[in-house]
């Protein structure tokens, strides 16, 4: 069974699974995956800026012979532009290298911000501007009205931040892009999300390095009671749950079975619940001490909002 799309707060159709690019960045590898991908079925093709492979993205997006209609082109803006005169500039930058007229969704990569001339991932301490959030939303909110961009939302937003966000906002997220897997749940997160009328993606949905879902004994006994794999039973767990999904691989052999669900029983999600480890692959605090209150909202007091 493939899994359909997730319907956002303001109507549009987001497919709930995506194929994501992170890391994907190997000449050539990653043009030929993305036309792979889309000859399978996939629709939703999830990017970012900083992931520095938006113009071979682009390049294949070109190629694929799908009306750019029947596509669903997610971006994020980095950090370096959250001044919010820099943010119209940062969609502009996000469409040329893609190729594209507009996106369907474009993110806030972080809720934190950086000081313009980094552009790089790696950067100091002394490097963290203050940006009050709502000053970059509120340019978010500018753009949806020029047509470049469908719909707008978060990522890597914690419920403190999101609690005190929303009431502020003309335009309330439509999705919250954070690391969800079986052994990172943000079960609190999610429900808070839903209860907002915000959609879930989660990435890396299959954990990933140090992260060993896929070698997990309970996931590998639901993958053989279902004549599945590890991989299928962990996004047919957050599919369940109502959660957008984005994994990546190059493979053409797990593109496909990514595509396709198993039905997992009442039980088998109960007992998928219980293994939650909040163990995360993407954590900003164990570099930067400021950053803590990204993923710790017990360490230390989120910036003004």
């Amino acid at each position: 069974m493939m899994a359909k799309n997730i319907e956002l707060n303001n109507g549009e159709l987001m497919p709930a699974i995506g194929l994501g690019t992170w890391r994907a960045d190997e000449s050539g590898v990653l043009a030929q995956t993305i036309k792979t991908a889309v000859n399978l079925g996939y629709r939703h093709i999830d990017c970012a800026k900083i992931y520095g492979n938006q113009e071979e993205i682009g390049k294949a997006l070109k190629e694929v012979g799908v009306p750019r209609k029947d596509l669903y082109i997610v971006s994020k803006f980095y950090q370096n532009k959250h001044r919010p005169e820099l943010v119209a500039g940062a969609l502009d930058e996000i469409l040329d290298e893609l190729q594209l007229d507009y996106l369907d969704l474009l993110l806030m990569h972080w809720p934190y911000a950086i000081k313009p001339e980094i552009g790089t991932i790696t950067f100091s301490s002394i490097d963290i501007e203050d940006v009050p959030i709502m000053d970059t939303w509120r340019a978010m909110e500018d753009l949806v009205s020029t047509g470049k961009v469908r719909s707008i939302g978060v990522s890597n937003f914690n419920q403190a931040v999101l609690e005190k966000m929303i009431p502020q906002c003309r335009i309330v997220p439509a999705v919250n892009q954070v690391e969800i897997h079986p052994y990172n749940q943000e079960k609190e997160l999610v429900k808070f999300c839903k209860k907002s009328g915000i959609a879930v993606t989660g990435y890396c949905p299959l954990g990933g390095t140090k992260i060993n879902v896929m070698n997990d004994n309970f996931i590998k006994h639901v993958a053989e009671a279902h004549i599945g794999t590890p991989a299928q039973v962990a996004l047919s767990w957050a599919l369940a749950r109502g959660i957008a999904v984005i994994p990546k691989s190059t493979n053409e052999i797990r593109l496909k079975q990514n595509l396709h669900q198993v039905t997992l029983t009442s039980d088998e999600m109960r007992m998928i619940g219980k293994i939650d480890k909040h163990e995360r692959k993407v954590d900003p605090a164990r570099e930067y001490k400021e950053l803590e209150w990204v993923f710790h909202e017990d360490k230390m007091e989120c910036p003004v909002i």
